[in-house]
This record gives C-alpha cells, sequence and structure tokens, in this order.
C-alpha cells in the first residue's frame, strides 16, 4: 500500500512538470524562428567573434540571399549577468519555414567551397572557434504575443 501510494504521489507531482513548455511554433509553411546561444571562454570573446564573423557569418548571409532564411541577426548582451546564466553572442535567425530550420541545406558544401577556397585553413579556423566555445546550445522561440 505504502509503495502504491508513493507512486501515485510521484506520478501526480510531476504533472506540472510535464505540462510545462513551449507551446509549439505556427503552421508548417510559418516561418520558424531559433536562436543560437555561444558562451565563450574568458578573454577569447573577441577572438570568437571575428572568426564567426569571417567564417560562419557569410555562410549565414548566403541563406538568407537564397531565401531558405528571412533574416539573421547576431547580438550580445549589454550589461554583465551570473557565470552561470552568461553568454556571450547570441544569433536569431528566422527561417523560411519549419522543414528548412529542420534539415540540412543541399547547397551548404558548395557555399563553403565557393567562400573558402583555401578549406585547410577555414577548416583550422572554425576548429579554433570551437576550441575556445565553453557551451552553444539552440533554441526554437514562439512568438505569443496576443493579437489585437
Amino acid at each position: 500500500m505504502r509503495k502504491l501510494l508513493l507512486l501515485i504521489f510521484v506520478f501526480v507531482s510531476s504533472l506540472p512538470v510535464l505540462a510545462q513548455g513551449a507551446p509549439p511554433q505556427n503552421k508548417a509553411d510559418a516561418p520558424y524562428v531559433m536562436e543560437y546561444y555561444y558562451k565563450v571562454q574568458w578573454g577569447h570573446q573577441q577572438e570568437f567573434l571575428d572568426l564567426f564573423l569571417k567564417n560562419h557569418y557569410p555562410l549565414l548571409k548566403k541563406g538568407v540571399e537564397s531565401g531558405r532564411m528571412l533574416s539573421v541577426k547576431v547580438v550580445t548582451p549589454s550589461n554583465h549577468m551570473t557565470e552561470d546564466a552568461r553568454w556571450d553572442y547570441r544569433v536569431t535567425i528566422t527561417f523560411k519555414n519549419s522543414t528548412v530550420a529542420t534539415t540540412d541545406n543541399p547547397d551548404e558544401e558548395k557555399w563553403k567551397k565557393d567562400l573558402w577556397p583555401d578549406q585547410e585553413k577555414y577548416k583550422h579556423e572554425e576548429q579554433r572557434r570551437f576550441e575556445i566555445l565553453l557551451a552553444h546550445w539552440d533554441l526554437p522561440v514562439s512568438d505569443i504575443t496576443p493579437g489585437k
């Protein structure tokens, strides 16, 4: 009996946790927004940003030019945060739709070769960019602003 009561208590107490979370994004053909967060080793923020702008941002701009993405925005916090909550850069990408956001771009490898003919240097610099990265996470976001 005691085990049954414990099992019921655990189940009931976990219901609020299961119900939490972001609501799904809208229609399949609607724009789809993802935020990408980067936390960099102290003292390497500028190096990371330089490498990001040189070796990744042009690829993102190609995504916008192609129509796969509607916009790309790069921001950094104006004030400091606690270390456990700290992030250094956030890249917000609005994709054309959820399918484009969640599938590989068939043109990406060609774009990389076109943008960076010296592939060895490109790969070395991208490796360095990730070596100085402490954490990176992706977060799909939904606009839940009430309508008029």
